[in-house]
């Protein structure tokens, strides 16, 4: 005889099932109230959204400063200089 493999899944949980997959979905959309993520989820999860703020938190105080609007004095060099390209003569 085999063992059983454990399982943390809700489906195991619900008394009514009949032991088929439609059945349990059935009831999952006919009662959800019922139907919540365990605690042991809902606690990863928390978790790992705190841990991505914090690593994105990081990066943005490590990046280096960007201008975006730099200042006019770095447009007006860039057009004294001549113009490249154009028609060859």
């Amino acid at each position: 005889m085999t063992r059983r493999k454990k399982t943390r899944s809700l489906a195991d949980k619900v008394q009514i099932r009949t032991g088929r997959r439609k059945d349990y979905k059935k009831w999952r959309h006919e009662n959800p109230d019922q139907v919540t993520s365990s605690t042991r989820y809902t606690q990863k999860k928390r978790q790992q959204r705190k841990l991505q703020a914090a690593r994105k938190q990081a990066r943005q105080e490590s990046g280096q400063a960007i201008d975006i609007h730099p200042q006019r004095d770095a447009q007006q060099e860039s057009s004294e200089e001549p113009e490249r390209g154009g028609t060859p003569s």
